[in-house]
């Protein structure tokens, strides 16, 4: 037999053997939409998402306020502070996701999808018609210098918890694109669609963490219309945006022009929205919204104050110990703190019975752990028993409180008991001492004096025991810099939940994150134990199994001891001028700030709304409950 024909019998065999793969590869389905654990709620055919007025009238100006500062136009690396609406006005996504399902996302830059069945990759296929803001294509390379930006060393350190178990990137034409998994991730097919993509073009070949005050080249709805830097911000409607017509966005983004106005202090802030220096306002301070969102303006209906109810998760928002610092090292320590916090009197006496304590990582959701584990928890507990405490297989721990007969003695004289078993006493002076004779004594850190009505109280019962706590306020922009690089006793932290937990907890519970500066671990948690119930809630294939998983790291996350929880409640409040209108129908899932982006409209001139129209949402405010963050 000849070399020839030996190779021309190869190429047969090939094509036999090869042929079917290829051709059965080429019909593989690529859908509309992906739904986690269930089927898209929306058809292929559909023609808007509930929750958005298909007519609302498009034009006119929304004001809205930043806080603090900014000094760059990428979001997407660690150093600097990004302006505000850049992110969601300038940068389109692969996928949209439904505020109307707790994970479904729908094709934005991506027409279609094909998720393997062996759940080791995903395939996107872009719109042809998408287009950047200097007109040129949005194509396959596109979409993968995004990829490769945003891992790189250059990208914020959260691209690599959230993308890291991406093994390649491969482009088999140029609007195709096939991202491969090293292992099962139950949800990276998923939180690939909402990578957010820009041009190559963008930077102009500058080291990605240089790209600083470039202007973003990217597909979003709106451009960049006017900079003052640090001060305000305002972008324009594209008129050639390309997806004006598709259904996933279909009555969103309605506004000619967003402007952003930053002030340094709420003070300043709400005195600027009750002067009209803006629009819209989601109030997160309960004094505010009782005694100052008052006046004549809001009693004729110019001003209008509405609570949206809503379905989402609430996390836990709470005082973060740092145990990177050996003061916060030993659980009994940070156990003895909690004890401090008097939730039941500050709720009474300063935030107008408006709040409920937030007991878990996964408040208001079914991932929180209950009573004693079941029989789906210890499955996934009982491997891990030499790296548990023996508590964990008891019942979940609830904050201390002081519902009667419980009183805040009680907890003090618990919290004195746990001190002294970790080494620390009540010396002569007063003051909490150690063996070495070093006082107790610790900052916490904060940006905003509002965190005063939360912190004051807390300190000072912590002076009742000998401790000796002072509130730090600094600038935003200092305060940021600290925290990314750890350097703090005790912060809050807001640690918001999603409906589908997943990649998020790596970033903010992982051992990896712990040491990575500008994560979202903020009390540097590291235990074997998480890790491993993080890989299990990770590789769940169904709903039950990932509510298993979700309550079982709830549960070791809580015997830790990591934060002094808040409080938390399931309504948005917003205060708004009455030339606002938003959609009568609410979504289940949504944050209020990106609700308002999307779907509210300017009111025709003349047809202004007063208290009362429909699709109001009215409770009066001394008996409303308010978002989680809220003061």
């Amino acid at each position: 037999m000849t070399i020839v024909s030996c190779c021309l019998r190869i190429a047969v065999w090939t094509a036999l053997l090869l042929g079917p793969l290829q051709a059965a590869r080429a019909e593989e389905p690529f859908v509309h939409a992906l739904a986690w654990g269930a089927k898209p709620a929306y058809g292929p055919d559909f023609k808007h998402f509930g929750y958005v007025n298909p007519t609302a009238p498009r034009g006119g100006v929304l004001s809205l306020d930043g806080f603090g500062s900014f000094d760059k136009l990428n979001p997407f690396t660690l150093k600097g502070l990004v302006a505000a609406g850049v992110g969601p006005l300038l940068f389109d996504t692969l996928t949209e996701q439904s505020d109307d399902e707790p994970f479904s996302v729908y094709g934005l830059l991506a027409q279609s999808m094909h998720f393997a069945p062996d759940g080791l990759s995903i395939t996107f296929k872009l719109d042809p018609r998408a287009t950047f803001s200097d007109g040129s294509p949005v194509l396959a390379a596109d979409v993968k210098h995004s990829f490769d930006m945003l891992m790189s060393k250059q990208g914020h350190p959260r691209f690599k918890n959230l993308y890291g178990d991406v093994k390649s990137v491969s482009l088999p034409d140029e609007r195709t694109i096939r991202f491969e998994f090293k292992r099962k991730n139950h949800e990276l097919h998923m939180i690939l669609g909402s990578m957010p993509v820009f041009s190559r073009k963008w930077g102009a070949g500058k080291a990605f963490d240089q790209i600083i005050q470039d202007v973003p080249i990217a597909s979003g709805p709106y451009a960049l219309e006017k900079v003052d830097w640090g001060k305000s911000i305002a972008y324009k409607r594209r008129a050639d945006y390309w997806a004006n017509d598709l259904p996933v966005r279909r009555g969103m983004f309605n506004f000619d022009r967003i402007q952003y106005t930053y002030f340094k202090d709420e003070v300043a802030r709400l005195e600027g929205f009750k002067a009209g220096q803006f629009d819209w306002i989601a109030e997160n301070s309960a004094k505010n919204w009782a005694r100052g969102h008052v006046g004549p303006k809001y009693r004729s209906g110019e001003i209008r104050k509405e609570e949206f109810a809503h379905s989402n998760s609430a996390g836990i928002q709470g005082f973060a110990m740092n145990t990177r610092r050996a003061l916060f090292a030993d659980r009994r320590v940070r156990l003895a703190l909690a004890q401090a916090f008097d939730f039941e009197w500050m709720n009474r006496q300063v935030f107008y019975g408006q709040y409920a304590r937030s007991p878990s990582y996964f408040t208001n959701s079914e991932m929180q752990a209950r009573g004693r584990p079941g029989p789906d928890e210890l499955a996934l507990l009982e491997p891990l028993r030499d790296k548990l405490l023996p508590e964990v297989f008891n019942d979940a721990p609830d904050p201390p409180d002081t519902v009667a007969p419980a009183t805040l003695r009680d907890n003090l004289r618990r919290a004195l008991a746990l001190l002294r078993e970790a080494g620390w006493t009540v010396a002569d002076d007063g003051l909490l001492r150690n063996a070495k004779g070093e006082p107790f004594a610790f900052e916490v850190l904060s940006y905003s004096k509002a965190l005063e009505r939360i912190a004051v109280p807390w300190v000072r019962n912590l002076e009742k025991m000998g401790i000796q706590a002072r509130l730090r306020v600094t600038d935003p922009v200092l305060f940021q810099k600290r925290l990314d690089e750890f350097d703090f006793d005790v912060t809050v932290v807001s640690m918001p939940a999603s409906q589908t937990p997943g990649n998020e907890l790596l970033e903010r519970f992982s051992s990896a994150s712990a040491d990575e500066k500008g994560s979202d671990n903020a009390p540097g948690i590291k235990d074997p134990a998480v890790d491993a119930l993080m890989k299990s809630l990770l590789a769940s294939g169904s709903r039950d199994e990932l509510v298993a998983a979700s309550r079982a790291l709830d549960r070791v996350l809580r015997h830790g001891w990591y934060l002094v929880p808040h409080f938390y409640a399931p309504r948005h409040r917003v205060a708004h001028r009455d030339v606002l209108a938003h959609p009568s129908v609410l979504p289940k899932y949504y944050t209020a700030p990106m609700w308002a982006l999307k779907t509210w409209w300017r009111v025709p001139e003349g047809t202004a709304q007063r208290v009362g129209a429909p699709g109001s949402v009215a409770v009066p405010a001394t008996t409303a409950p308010t978002p989680a963050g809220a003061r």
